[in-house]
């Protein structure tokens, strides 16, 4: 009684599910089982252990496909869950076991994301303890996120985006799940957020099947179909053997 895999979507940070919106609606017109869970963005730990647990109460396999900051999540919490078939990584992170997001991002020659970074704080839940997080300055939100998109639509993004905890960034990844799960990445050449260079770099290093789109950082908002696309020829390719494992038991 096999069944096709849930496509399971993890938004970055400064995101939140309605960034996949635009794949959604194609995935659930093709007839496909998806979700959009609310990633936590308080660290890559925490972040990744809810995403697991998320996964595991899923009935079947699935594949998990993380956009930005969602990318190290997925990695992580893969490795956790274990009905996990395949990785997509949208412009996304696939950091190797003991990498922090802050540390890769310092080597980025096209990343401008820094410097658009505005440092709020949060409260713990801790007698009173506060801790940093981030938020994109809302001026820069355009140039540095979502700079293919109309104007007005990038601000309304810019007033809805969810902060992240300092802790996404500065958060030691632990071992990763592309090392013993089949990945694509989609490559956003006009990435000026995690940067096109970073994102290239990590899917080479994880031997990941690539494809670059023309887009910005936000390329599943601004080319659904184009990334559909690779999430469902990820979908066929691992789905596959599951369906053919009885005819090649009998040869």
């Amino acid at each position: 009684m096999s069944h096709e895999p849930t496509i399971v979507l993890v938004h970055g940070a400064f995101a939140d599910g309605s960034s996949w919106n635009g794949v959604v609606e194609r995935l659930l017109q093709g007839g496909h089982h998806v979700v959009a869970p609310a990633n936590p963005l308080r660290g890559v730990a925490a972040d990744s252990a809810y995403i697991a647990s998320y996964i595991s109460q899923i009935d079947g396999p699935t594949i998990l496909v993380g956009h930005s900051y969602g990318g190290a999540v997925i990695s992580n919490a893969a490795s956790a869950a274990k009905n996990v078939l395949g990785l997509v990584f949208v412009a996304a992170f696939a950091p190797e076991n003991g990498e922090t997001l802050g540390g890769v991002e310092a080597n980025s020659k096209d990343s401008v994301l820094n410097s658009a970074l505005v440092q709020r704080l949060y409260p713990t839940g801790k007698d009173g303890e506060t801790a940093p997080e981030f938020i994109v300055e809302p001026a820069k939100f355009h140039d540095a996120f979502a700079s293919d998109l109309p104007e007005t639509q990038s601000a309304v993004m810019a007033a809805t985006q969810r902060p992240a905890a300092a802790a996404a960034f500065t958060e030691a990844s632990g071992p990763p799940a592309w090392k013993t799960i089949p990945s694509w990445t989609v490559v956003a050449v006009g990435d000026r957020a995690a940067g096109a260079d970073v994102i290239r770099s990590m899917a080479q290093r994880a031997g990941a099947k690539t494809v670059e789109i023309k887009g910005s950082h936000v390329v599943m908002v601004s080319q659904p179909q184009a990334v559909t696309d690779v999430i469902l020829e990820a979908l066929q390719a691992v789905a596959k053997p599951v369906a053919g494992a009885g005819v090649r038991n009998k040869a």
